[in-house]
């Protein structure tokens, strides 16, 4: 059968063009940086029918499209590299390339690889496990907060996996005792992907867990990500306060670090000093000083911020407050005319106060600094292919098709609550009141609950009832 895309993916892509099969000849899209010259070419060697011209930024992302979905799965490209039993050989270390769909030719270990990396951004998946067992191996994505099992290797492949793991996130290969932790930079059809690897050993071997941060993918804006046109005109009021600390809190993989770049990038950074600390830097943001945490040269969240702040910032964000020295240098900023984002692991917005004082944090002087805490999770969006009127109670289901892999769910939004600190709840904060009377004041004043959040997307059709019962259970 022939291709449906004939030509080399390094030849489109410098070239500016893209040869599509339709029927017995090919449709050409092409750009304004597409030459006469390469036009010509493919017209001598093929049976072109119809030249279409689109944007370069459409062309390009086309390109990527079209050769991420002509890659082979990774259970396609693991069933032929079992048929290969010399390990040796498939651990030989090829010359890097730039983009990951140039490597159709490279040795087996490397192909399954760069299939695994490929489909995983193809499907949205946010992290890939690389798990060993007494006789096989698994790898499982996690895909809209869910894991789901991708394929099964031979066990003998294993080691050989996580050996072209640790070359590529520039690990020592050599230590299989001791937990590693490393990065590696890729390229997938012209989209920057962030890799970092954490390798830990286990009783049948290492394990590798890939966390995947899609650059290019990164929709910041706080509409997007869900949040309701009321609770954004108060979110957006808090992020333009001159100072003062203002908190997003939630579990990992709740999209915590999304939500503070989408409220950076409301401020105008051309008139105002933004500094981030974080780790890692996930996305790059245009005209925002952003510092990385490196532990093995002792650059901690402290130390950094430390240093940011004698850099005249007039923002800054904390990628995470984990310990008493940094939570007490963001509420010192804070009361020092610094507006001061950071995000710290509670399950909801009033245990925020209550761990940051347990963290050591003087009460009055939280007090004195708190704007608010925005709590959020993830819900799962139902199928809009598949998804029909609930039979037996309220909203929406799901019985799963090919467009979502059985699942019944494809995509996520957000759920949120706002506490806002106004004077009661200033005023319970420094009497040390409990979580129970923190949400009672942030309710009497309009606050509400994550699940009261949620049922909007219940009622519209876009998650169903069990699965925000799942996400924000109490």
């Amino acid at each position: 059968m022939a291709a449906r895309y004939p030509l080399p993916y390094a030849f489109c892509r410098d070239q500016a063009l893209l040869a599509e099969r339709e029927g017995d000849d090919l449709r050409l899209w092409v750009s304004e940086a597409t030459h006469a010259g390469a036009i010509a070419e493919v017209q001598r060697t093929h049976a072109v029918r119809e030249v279409s011209r689109i944007a370069q930024q459409q062309l390009v992302e086309r390109i990527g499209v079209a050769y991420a979905a002509r890659e082979g799965s990774a259970a396609e490209v693991v069933s032929e590299v079992e048929g290969d039993v010399d390990l040796s050989r498939l651990l030989q270390d090829l010359p890097a390339v730039e983009d990951l769909l140039e490597t159709a030719d490279d040795a087996p270990i490397i192909r399954m690889l760069n299939a695994l990396f490929t489909q995983a951004a193809r499907d949205g998946a946010s992290d890939i496990h690389v798990e060993p067992f007494e006789t096989s191996s698994v790898v499982r994505f996690r895909i809209d907060g869910t894991l789901r099992d991708v394929v099964r290797p031979n066990k003998a492949l294993h080691a050989a996996m996580i050996s072209r793991v640790k070359i590529l996130a520039q690990l020592d290969i050599a230590e299989k005792r001791l937990p590693q932790d490393g990065r590696i930079s890729l390229r997938i059809g012209g989209r920057a992907l962030d890799v970092r690897v954490s390798t830990l050993p286990c009783a049948h071997g290492e394990r590798a867990v890939l966390r995947l941060l899609d650059k290019s993918a990164a929709r910041l804006d706080l509409r997007v990500v869900g949040m309701a046109p009321g609770m954004l005109e108060r979110f957006d009021a808090l992020v333009r306060h001159p100072h003062g600390l203002l908190l997003v809190t939630g579990p990992t993989g709740s999209g915590k670090t999304t939500t503070l770049y989408s409220a950076l990038t409301r401020l105008d950074a051309s008139q105002t000093n933004i500094m981030t600390v974080e780790d890692p830097v996930e996305y790059d943001l245009p005209g925002i000083g952003q510092t990385q945490v490196n532990p093995r040269i002792d650059l901690s969240f402290a130390r950094a911020l430390r240093a940011i702040l004698r850099q005249d910032p007039d923002v800054v964000m904390i990628g995470e407050i984990r310990d008493f020295e940094t939570s007490q240098i963001a509420i010192q900023a804070s009361l020092t005319g610094h507006l001061v984002l950071a995000t710290l692991h509670t399950n909801d917005s009033a245990s925020a106060v209550t761990r940051l004082i347990d963290m050591g944090v003087e009460p009055f002087l939280l007090a004195s600094s708190l704007l608010g805490v925005l709590a959020q999770r993830l819900v799962r969006q139902l199928c809009p292919h598949c998804r029909r009127p609930a039979s037996d109670g309220p909203g929406f289901v799901a019985d799963g098709c090919s467009a979502c892999n059985q699942t019944g769910y494809r995509g996520r939004t957000g759920v949120f609550e706002l506490l806002e600190a106004d004077d009661a709840i200033r005023a319970a904060v420094h009497e040390r009141a409990a979580e129970a009377e923190l949400r009672r004041l942030a309710g009497l004043a309009g606050m509400r609950s994550m699940r009261e959040d949620g049922m909007r997307w219940v009622d519209d059709g876009q998650t169903s009832l069990a699965e925000l019962l799942r996400v924000t259970r109490e």
